[in-house]
């Protein structure tokens, strides 16, 4: 990947999430003082996404409170907000932005934030009335008033915003039956410990909760009605028995894929997202990809793409900084939070190749961490309800730190006592 020569004067941003208002932000910080363009597709100002499925979708989330910064920043910052606008293409000879209302944009540099979007149900009967996605202000809002008419919701996909959904549904009182292709809940996002807990927690709620289950499809006089089950066998092979589940509600949290169009039909390197150096760089020293939409290199973990607010903001700053001509490695330590019912999972690190588990008893019931190693080395922490194991895990990770996995299952035994010693 390659810097650019000059300092750019005018920017434009593609895509309006985390990412964009803290790029925003960091390059007027930084001294930028040339025009800044920010294109978004949807209506609404860059906001927050995590709520959705959580707060938002209980009713309990006002959303003035979801958008990341207020209009009168950007009034103050000087960005050109170009919102309800797709970018349809990349014309990078002539280094400019072609938009769907048919104006096009130069640039200097051009980020590419463009997140990612849901990955769509593909059985048949997918685009009936009542079945429903998580990723937008719109989606909620378009759900929220079909969770007040409903009495029986499938849920599908068992990772967190399927069981986030799962929660609010059911503390909203409908019966809920959560559908997971995979034998196990969370099966990209966390441990098999964590994942038992999260089961065991959901079953108690009262979730049905269906694994290793495949949608054969959905069937309903234009509206959902049932949902119809193919179940695997041990060897998660599809057998011929299959079941139909009453339901007036389905929604569905089976993942997420990359918005990486624009960056393939301009001839970028792409992966499983955009393609950027340690310095959120692509392969043309002017276009930058930076949040849920950028493939980096991670010094601990490899080529990874990471979804998480977190990751959105320090690449955010990493990207400014580059196009400010003071480019510093980004290498931040990935972390995530969750909520579900009364418990917050938060995690640092991530749950890959780890060979060995233990389990930290809290303090408190319904309480609890999960530690992971890898050849010796603390990879992960998982915390239920425990900010203070996940704190001084984070902190571990962070400065290289692995304690002694049997000191750290001792709940009698102090982590700050762990740590000193």
């Amino acid at each position: 990947m390659a810097a650019p020569t000059e300092t750019p004067q005018r920017i434009v941003i593609v895509g309006a999430g985390h990412a964009s208002a803290q790029l925003c932000e960091s390059l007027r910080k930084g001294g930028h003082e040339g025009p800044i363009a920010l294109v978004g597709e949807e209506t609404w100002l860059p906001y927050q996404r995590p709520p959705l499925s959580k707060a938002y979708l209980l009713g309990d989330f006002e959303r003035e409170r979801l958008f990341v910064k207020p209009r009168s920043f950007y009034d103050e910052a000087g960005v050109d907000l170009r919102l309800g606008v797709r970018a349809l293409a990349v014309d990078r000879a002539a280094k400019r932005v072609l938009l769907s209302d048919g104006e096009s944009l130069p640039y200097d540099a051009l980020a590419l934030l463009t997140g990612a979007r849901v990955r769509p149900l593909d059985c048949p009967g997918a685009s009936l009335e009542g079945v429903h996605y998580v990723r937008g202000i719109d989606d909620i809002d378009a759900l929220m008033p079909a969770v007040d008419a409903a009495r029986r919701a499938v849920v599908v996909g068992g990772g967190y915003i399927g069981l986030e959904a799962a929660a609010v549904l059911r503390k909203r009182g409908l019966a809920v039956t959560l559908l997971h292709r995979s034998p196990r809940l969370l099966s990209r996002v966390a441990s098999v410990e964590t994942a038992r807990f999260f089961e065991a927690l959901h079953r108690e709620k009262g979730v049905d909760i269906r694994l290793g289950t495949t949608i054969r499809s959905i069937e309903g006089a234009g509206r959902v009605e049932r949902v119809e089950i193919e179940r695997r066998d041990a060897d998660h092979v599809a057998s011929d028995a299959y079941e139909a589940l009453s339901a007036d509600l389905v929604v569905a949290g089976i993942g997420v894929l990359p918005n990486q169009s624009l960056a393939v039909e301009a001839g970028l390197p792409t992966e499983d997202g955009i393609a950027v150096d340690e310095a959120c760089r692509t392969a043309d020293p002017a276009i930058f990809a930076a949040g849920d939409v950028a493939w980096h290199p991670h010094g601990r973990w490899g080529d990874v793409r990471l979804e998480s607010v977190q990751n959105a903001l320090d690449q955010a700053k990493a990207c400014a900084a580059a196009m400010l001509g003071d480019p510093v490695p980004y290498d931040a330590t990935p972390w995530f939070w969750s909520d579900q019912y009364d418990v917050k999972l938060q995690s640092a690190g991530l749950p890959q190749g780890y060979d060995r588990a233990v389990w930290r008893a809290g303090e408190k019931p319904r309480s609890g961490s999960c530690w992971l190693y890898a050849d010796g080395r603390l990879a992960c922490v998982e915390a239920m309800n425990d900010p203070r194991a996940y704190m001084t895990g984070k902190r571990w990770i962070e400065a290289g730190v692995s304690p002694d996995a049997a000191a750290v299952a001792d709940a009698a035994t102090p982590l700050k006592g762990i740590a000193a010693a």
